[in-house]
C-alpha cells in the first residue's frame, strides 16, 4: 500500500494513523462548525459553558482485520438517563483532581473493560455542551494496537456496536428524521443520525463523531 493510498482511505489500518491524529489534534480543531453538521435543529446552546459540569468520553480507535474501528455502547434501556441510547464510553469526572483523559480511560474500563494501559491517548476533540443533562463533554481520542476483549458492565451497557471508521465516512450512513419535542412542548426537531449496526446514533454522540470525521477528512487533504 502506498503512502498516498493510505491517506485516501483513513479507515484502513495504516500504522501511521495514530501519529497523524496526534499531530492533527494538537492543531486548531474544526470545532462547533463541524459539530453542528449532526446537531438536531433547532439547537439550543447553554448561555455559558461555565455552568456545566465536566464529563469525559473515549473515542477509541483499534486495528482489527485490516481496518480501524471504534466501539459505541448501547445503554441499558432501564437507566434513568439516556436509557437505550447509543453513546461513547464515558461519564462525569469523579473528583476535581481527576483529568479528562483519566476519566475517559476509567469510564471505558468500567463500562466495556478496556484496560487503560492498552490505550495510547492521542489528544482531544472540542468540548461539547449538553444542555439537557448539564454537562460539558470532553471527547478524548485514543488508539489501541488490537481489538480489546470487551467486558460489559451489565448494569450500564446492553451491547457494544463495533463501527468501521470507513463506514462513518460513507454519505449514506447519515439520515434525518422529524421528532416531536418531549415533555409536552409544542413543535418538532429535525434530527440527523448515523444508521449503524441497526441503531440510530444521534445527539451528542453524533456531534462528536461529526467533528472526528472532519478531522479525518482534513487529514486526507494534507
Amino acid at each position: 500500500m502506498t503512502h498516498h493510498h493510505e491517506r485516501d482511505a483513513p479507515g484502513r489500518a495504516s500504522h501511521d494513523l495514530p501519529d497523524h491524529l496526534r499531530h492533527r489534534l494538537s492543531r486548531p480543531l474544526p470545532g462547533r462548525h463541524a459539530q453542528l453538521r449532526l446537531a438536531p435543529r433547532p439547537r439550543h446552546w447553554p448561555a455559558s459553558d461555565a455552568v456545566l459540569r465536566p464529563a469525559a468520553a473515549l473515542l477509541l480507535l483499534y486495528a482489527h482485520e485490516g481496518e480501524w474501528w471504534l466501539p459505541l455502547t448501547v445503554r441499558v434501556s432501564g437507566l434513568r438517563a439516556h436509557g437505550g441510547q447509543v453513546s461513547l464510553p464515558g461519564g462525569r469526572l469523579d473528583h476535581p483532581d481527576e483529568t479528562v483523559a483519566a476519566a475517559a480511560l476509567r469510564e471505558a474500563y468500567e463500562e466495556i473493560g478496556v484496560a487503560p494501559a492498552d490505550v495510547d491517548v492521542l489528544g482531544a476533540l472540542t468540548p461539547l455542551p449538553i444542555a439537557i443533562s448539564g454537562y460539558l463533554l470532553h471527547p478524548v481520542v485514543g488508539a489501541a494496537a488490537q481489538r480489546p476483549a470487551f467486558v460489559l458492565a451489565p448494569d450500564e451497557v446492553d451491547r457494544v456496536i463495533e463501527v468501521p471508521i470507513a463506514r462513518l465516512l460513507q454519505p449514506d450512513t447519515i439520515s434525518w428524521e422529524r421528532r416531536a419535542l418531549s415533555g409536552g412542548s409544542k413543535g418538532a426537531l429535525d434530527v440527523p443520525y448515523f444508521d449503524i449496526g441497526g441503531a440510530r446514533v444521534w445527539g451528542a454522540t453524533a456531534m462528536v463523531l461529526a467533528e472526528f470525521i472532519a478531522v479525518l477528512e482534513d487529514r486526507t487533504s494534507e
